[in-house]
């Protein structure tokens, strides 16, 4: 019996005239706002240091975390370790700005579906600026972690907003959205970098990057053309109602390269649920929402995986990897150690258009070696130079955005209909999960070594 298609299916574009100015401008679309949604978050791990050393140098009762702050941006010399060890492990940056976001994509793909998007990007925004208004203002350190906790509830929330969203829309708009939140890691450096390099202050330079939410609006509410079945300022209806029968058609047929992909062996549905008739267009049940969740665990382990053994490597070894004899200072090691590693996943996040990837355990143990690899390197310090560290590293981004972006394209194109946008959003967990452990995992690798 044929299946009813629902408003959650992945929509095939008109083929008028104008279907490729707007393919385009959904695609376009998309990548800002995955450039929009992740520059908060990777800004204010710099922006937040630098307002926080500042109010420890003002402060005349703590002269020695001050001092401790200085020293590390230049070696620390009061430090005994072999490793020049900064006093507080990176990874305690990296948890207060990924638990928020961790937490809201354990229980939110739960209950948001009951809000419109419109209403999540407007949200989305408001709390992007005011995490750098109160980051920029900041004249105590618990308004600085505030800020830094804004900037990841609108990433979190932002991310499984807009993976949900992209159902709506053809399955290319994923290349987009993977593309931009790439390009967002080196973005958000250089341009902060940049703005402090030639003279501007911290504040000053929060202040400016006020125009990222704003883009963020304009790119959803102007540049987006989404279908009219999208819930924009209203919650769906509790029946979901029946699409045209040319539409369902369409959505029946698809393209012919799905349908020779489907007609391949192996090729099944991701959730096969036994499900009777007078369930297939209606809401989920949370009954169903636990059995797509048992179905997506092969996807979110080796996301989870891979981002584990990456922020494990950025968060907890690269601050160890440290080669005095180099013409690079260690802060400045460190940040090309970081602006390497983005630069790995915006090409891996914007390849999905010229290579897909299917076999993500593959990516996971790679990934893994890597991180084995530079455990022991920072161990027994036998890397001969930065150089090939930075090779390295470069390879591990490249492996982290090749496994977030097949991840989710898959999961797209192997999702019934009816489940697509809940299990889109459910998925992205994986990667949060996995950064998550890693800081958990590098506070006493990062105590071991510093007191040797």
């Amino acid at each position: 019996m044929e299946q009813a298609a629902s408003v959650n299916a992945d929509p095939v574009q008109r083929s008028d005239s104008n279907g490729c100015c707007t393919q385009w401008r959904n695609w376009a679309g998309f990548w800002l706002l995955g450039l929009c949604n992740n520059f908060a978050y990777v800004v204010m791990l710099s922006a937040a240091h630098d307002i926080l050393k500042k109010q420890e140098s003002g402060n005349t009762t703590a002269p020695t975390s001050a001092t401790s702050a200085v020293d590390f941006q230049g070696g620390n010399s009061s430090n005994s370790s072999r490793y020049d060890c900064n006093p507080v492990s990176t990874a305690a940056v990296l948890l207060a700005d990924i638990l928020p976001t961790l937490i809201i994509k354990l229980f939110a793909p739960f209950v948001i579906h009951k809000l419109p998007y419109g209403i999540r990007v407007l949200f989305c925004a408001i709390m992007a600026a005011a995490s750098f208004l109160l980051v920029s203002f900041s004249s105590a350190v618990w308004m600085s972690i505030l800020g830094v906790i804004f900037a990841s509830v609108s990433s979190g929330l932002g991310e499984l907003s807009f993976l949900s969203l992209t159902v709506f829309f053809s399955r290319d708009v994923l290349g987009g959205w993977g593309s931009g939140t790439g390009g967002a890691g080196v973005a958000g450096a250089l341009l902060y970098s940049g703005l402090t390099q030639i003279g501007l202050s911290p504040q000053i330079t929060l202040l400016i990057m006020l125009v990222v939410p704003f883009a963020m609006l304009i790119s959803y509410f102007l540049l987006l053309l989404p279908p009219p079945s999208l819930p924009q300022w209203k919650s769906r209806e509790p029946e979901y109602a029946a699409v045209s029968s040319e539409e369902r058609r369409r959505l029946v047929d698809g393209t012919e390269e799905e349908e020779q992909e489907k007609s391949t062996p192996g090729h099944v549905l991701m959730f096969p649920l036994n499900v009777t008739e007078d369930r297939t267009t209606g809401p989920l049940t949370f009954t169903e929402k636990l059995c797509i969740i048992k179905g997506l665990l092969r996807f979110v382990f080796p996301l989870g995986l891979v981002y584990f053994a990456e922020y494990f490597i950025n968060q907890g070894l690269m601050e160890l990897l440290y080669f005095p004899n180099f013409f690079l200072s260690h802060a400045e090691q460190y940040r090309w150690y970081q602006t390497l590693y983005q630069v790995g996943v915006l090409v891996s996040r914007s390849s999905l258009c010229c290579v897909k990837i299917r076999k993500l355990w593959a990516l996971s143990l790679l990934q893994v070696v890597n991180a084995v690899l530079l455990l022991f390197a920072v161990r027994y310090q036998f890397m001969p130079s930065a150089w090939l560290v930075f090779t390295i590293v470069l390879y591990e981004g490249l492996l982290g955005g090749a496994a977030y972006v097949n991840t989710f394209y898959f999961i797209s194109k192997e999702t019934e209909d009816r489940q697509r946008e809940f299990a889109m959003a459910a998925a992205s967990v994986g990667d949060s999960l996995g950064i998550a452990l890693a800081g958990l995992t590098a506070f006493p690798v990062h105590r071991y070594f510093c007191s040797l």
